[in-house]
């Protein structure tokens, strides 16, 4: 299936990332969220990046303009979704919201359309069972930032069909991406060793074993990772690291139980960059 337009529900760090590099990857895209307030902000945002792009010239300047003049931005949920050949949704890891959503674009898009998920952990076949379309539907799994993450995750419900999952793959190829096909489970392969690796990494703070800079550190420089579980906790945001902890615990038991000093984390408002303080501090948002 050949895909010219695509629709984002959600224009949070994650769908304002995928609607850029969507537009780089020459789509039409359509940009979808709740109020005027949040989509000021995500079209600022990709504004800025895009501008920095072309400064480092690691766009041309044409590319950039053109880039931007692909990206509209709505409020109205039909209006953005009308003509989609691909609607990614990506709101937060609550499974009622993205079910109610996709039972929502199930009713507004053309029979043809592919509904992906943006979701880091749940599952595809749950979120599907909402609509009419189960061998229309898959996961799509971006990682953030999404302009320069190399990786998308390709998670097939029960019902998703070759057909959609072949659309998928053509689509983050041409965002200049490489994909990997996982059978569904809890967590996929990226998040659930990721969840694990961080979750450890806190508990090991809380014993006293390392600061969290040598934590970060030793994660680094001896395991060649590039960036330290604490660290990218805080920049994936540590309330939606819980919930992604939280449904792993739920679906696969103990070992996922969250961090006694996440759960605190959380409840203090320390949520990392976005809020300037998790483990690190941080000046608008560096």
């Amino acid at each position: 299936m050949d895909v010219e337009r695509i629709a984002i529900v959600g224009a949070g760090t994650m769908g304002a990332g995928i609607a850029q590099s969507a537009a780089v990857g020459g789509f039409e895209v359509a940009l979808r969220e709740v109020d005027d307030g949040r989509l000021s902000a995500a079209r600022q945002e990709i504004e800025r990046r895009l501008e920095r792009e072309a400064q480092k010239e690691r766009l041309s300047r044409e590319e950039t303009d053109a880039a931007l003049g692909r990206i509209g931005y709505f409020t109205d949920l039909a209006e953005s979704v009308e003509g989609a050949d691909l609607v990614v949704e990506a709101v937060p890891e609550q499974m009622e919201l993205k079910v109610e959503i996709f039972s929502e674009l199930d009713a507004l898009c053309a029979p043809k359309t592919v509904l992906a998920t943006n979701t880091s952990t749940m599952s595809p076949t749950e979120i599907a069972a909402a609509t009419s379309r189960p061998g229309r539907c898959i996961a799509m799994h971006f990682f953030n930032p999404v302009p320069r993450m190399k990786l998308v995750e390709l998670v097939r419900g029960l019902d998703t069909s070759d057909e959609t999952t072949g659309t998928a793959r053509s689509v983050a190829e041409s965002m200049g991406k490489e994909t990997v096909e996982v059978n569904e489970f809890p967590g996929f392969v990226t998040s659930r060793m990721n969840c694990m690796i961080g979750n450890e990494a806190m508990n090991m703070l809380t014993e006293g074993v390392a600061s969290a800079e040598d934590i970060d550190k030793a994660m680094k420089l001896g395991l060649n990772h590039p960036m330290g579980p604490l660290e990218l906790a805080d920049l994936v945001g540590l309330d939606a690291r819980l919930r992604n902890v939280e449904y792993l615990h739920e679906t696969l038991g103990e070992r996922f139980r969250p961090s006694p000093l996440l759960v605190k984390y959380v409840k203090a408002g320390r949520l990392g960059r976005k809020t300037g303080r998790g483990f690190y501090e941080y000046e608008n948002g560096e």
